[in-house]
């Protein structure tokens, strides 16, 4: 009997090693040369299989919960080369570009705002800012903005243009923009004035209730405006909300202690000329000694046309010479063919040399030839 069993025990163990189902003796077993003292009886395995069948079955089915417990395959795994070629990988990200183009395929992000019109070339030239749209969701962070600035007002044809120039509110906290516009309305802004000056000036929403407050009162304490005549003054040119204070200031002392105007003088040019707080101080200090000292316009002429120092220098120069030329430099308006400053220097070439010199654009050109 014990010579029975180690047959029995040798062929279950045998199957363990081949497969279930597939269980054969070895050729050592076929040929009778198991060493037992029943080896000599007449086909023992096979008497032993019909004794022994509810065993295998038995094992059978530990067999078959062991192959449920085998863990999937590892990624060192070899395969074939057929399995091999039906691997997609997907492109790698870059590490590292120096320019956004390189992620564009593959950012669902970069690929929509490139649709909306933005031009990361100009975006990635801003500090930081290439960073922050690599970290940014379409869905969950850029959609919300998006929504609110067309509730601003913003066109829809506008929005690259707009995130062009500032890509920072993409990660500003919507409440805190919202409740910077609530503060423009309640100063009473208009919705229309509102999304005019956030359009003309992108980094406006990007200040803090506190400081749009105090830039407000910057401009109507340091000009003596009203209240009126400063929202006037900041829906024409936004971005004295948003620019450096420092310029304006210098500007202000310029057209008073420099150039000689009176504070009211002053009042009238920058509310009329808003440009004038902005401007670059050696221009202006050019423009107005070529005005005053050469062409001999007073002050309070200049106060009257204050938009002549918004004016390139040299077709001041061009076509005041021009008309010395023909005798025709009349600024006095008390004078005979009086030539204002608006004329000057708005007007076309054509238009300026048949109505106002009183010749043709090719003698006025043929002069410019003599410069």
């Amino acid at each position: 009997m014990r010579g029975r069993n180690y047959i029995l025990v040798w062929r279950l163990q045998a199957c363990r090693h081949v497969s279930v189902g597939s269980c054969s003796p070895p050729d050592s077993a076929k040929d009778g040369s198991f060493s037992s003292p029943e080896s000599n009886l007449p086909s023992p395995v096979e008497q032993e299989q019909a004794k022994a069948k509810p065993l295998p079955d038995l094992n059978a089915e530990i067999l078959y919960e062991d192959w449920d417990d085998v863990p999937p395959s590892s990624a060192l795994e070899e395969i074939s080369e057929e399995e091999a070629v039906q691997i997609i990988a997907e492109p790698l990200l870059p590490l590292q570009s120096s320019t956004l183009r390189d992620y564009v395929d593959h950012s669902e992000t970069l690929a929509k705002l490139v649709h909306l019109g933005v031009d990361l070339s100009q975006v990635e030239k801003r500090q930081k800012a290439g960073q922050l749209l690599l970290t940014l969701d379409f869905e969950k962070d850029i959609k919300k903005i998006l929504l609110f600035l067309k509730d601003v007002g913003v066109e829809d044809n506008q929005l690259g243009k707009f995130l062009t120039k500032n890509p920072y509110i993409l990660a500003e906290d919507l409440e805190a923009l919202e409740t910077r516009v609530a503060y423009l309305k309640s100063k009473k802004f208009g919705k229309a004035e509102i999304a005019q000056m956030v359009s003309r000036a992108p980094y406006l929403l990007l200040f803090s209730v506190e400081r749009l407050d105090n830039r407000l009162g910057f401009f109507k304490n340091e000009l003596g405006f009203s209240v009126k005549k400063t929202k006037d003054l900041v829906i024409r040119l936004p971005r004295l909300l948003t620019g450096k204070l420092e310029p304006v200031k210098e500007n202000l002392q310029v057209c008073q202690i420099e150039l000689g105007f009176q504070r009211n003088e002053i009042q009238e040019i920058v509310f009329k000329t808003p440009k004038i707080l902005t401007a670059s101080r050696n221009k202006l200090k050019q423009t107005f000694d070529y005005l005053h000292n050469i062409m001999g316009i007073p002050h309070h002429m200049l106060t009257r046309f204050p938009q002549v120092f918004n004016s390139r220098l040299l077709r001041i120069k061009e076509r005041h010479m021009f008309l010395t030329f023909l005798g025709r430099a009349q600024y006095d308006p008390a004078q005979p063919s009086y030539i204002s400053l608006d004329q000057l220097v708005s007007l076309p070439d054509e238009v300026f040399c048949t109505e106002i010199a009183k010749a043709s654009i090719q003698d006025f050109e043929k002069f410019l030839k003599t410069l």
